[in-house]
């Protein structure tokens, strides 16, 4: 039985790491999962989502809800994230996050970034985001279960799916003025981004966040995830890279 157990799991490589990471970052909600204080039972709820520069997931929360509540107590968690479409939902990729939930104090540099970043991804939240009952938590990464579709399951590590060195802490000081300049000024270059690179379909695409490893894009209710070319490691390869990535996609379309 533990052999037929061990058969269902793949070995994780690459593309099942890619797959996991943008899930994660292309989410804008999800079902999060906590323990019931008052009786131990499950409880699910659905909950917007976020990332913070290294792949942490965030949510906003009142303090008035059963699950804000129960992560107070337990702050043991999941959160389950996957879009669907036409057709059969289990279909679907999805990934299982099993986390630990941390409460962002008011005032810290962590909890202005990750309410910065979450804001970027949720901009309605700004109807709320300052209300006293609200706090941004974030969701500490123990381990995920990554389902790609029939027959593909996956373990995942933190390892696998948080970046990690100094260059999240370089990209995230010069994140929000590179995305005010790139969403102000430069929106052929995204446009060109996200259809060159991204393959995503015409919209009027704004950049919601970057990190070493990517940026983050949003039309309306439609998300999106552009690589770059290589993993950046100081604020100067930022702009850099966009440069290059503009120039490039315009070749290819001329």
């Amino acid at each position: 039985m533990e052999e037929r157990k061990k058969d269902v799991i793949r070995e994780t490589d690459a593309e099942a790491i890619a797959l996991a990471r943008s899930l994660m970052r292309t989410a804008r909600h999800g079902a999060l999962a906590v323990i019931e204080p008052e009786t131990g039972a499950p409880l699910a709820s659905r909950v917007g989502t976020a990332t913070d520069v290294d792949g942490t997931p965030l949510i906003l929360i009142s303090g008035l809800s059963a699950h804000t509540r129960a992560i107070v107590a337990d702050p043991r968690c999941s959160l389950l994230v996957g879009e669907i479409g036409k057709g059969d939902p289990l279909a679907y990729p999805r990934i299982t996050l099993f986390c630990r939930a941390v409460r962002l104090e008011r005032g810290t540099p962590e909890q202005a970034r990750a309410e910065r970043r979450y804001v970027n991804r949720n901009p309605k939240a700004r109807l709320y985001v300052g209300l006293g009952d609200f706090a941004v938590f974030r969701l500490e990464l123990e381990r995920a279960n990554l389902n790609g579709g029939f027959g593909k399951a996956y373990l995942l590590s933190r390892d696998d799916l948080l970046l990690k060195g100094p260059a999240v802490e370089t990209i995230a000081g010069a994140e929000q003025s590179a995305l005010d300049h790139m969403n102000s000024d430069h929106r052929e270059a995204i446009a060109i981004c996200a259809s060159h690179f991204g393959r995503l379909a015409e919209g009027s695409w704004t950049l919601s966040g970057f990190d070493p490893e990517g940026m983050d894009l949003a039309a309306g209710d439609e998300t999106g995830r552009v690589l770059f070319p290589e993993m950046l490691v100081e604020a100067a390869d930022l702009r850099r890279s966009l440069v290059e990535m503009a120039r490039v996609g315009r070749e290819a379309k001329s």
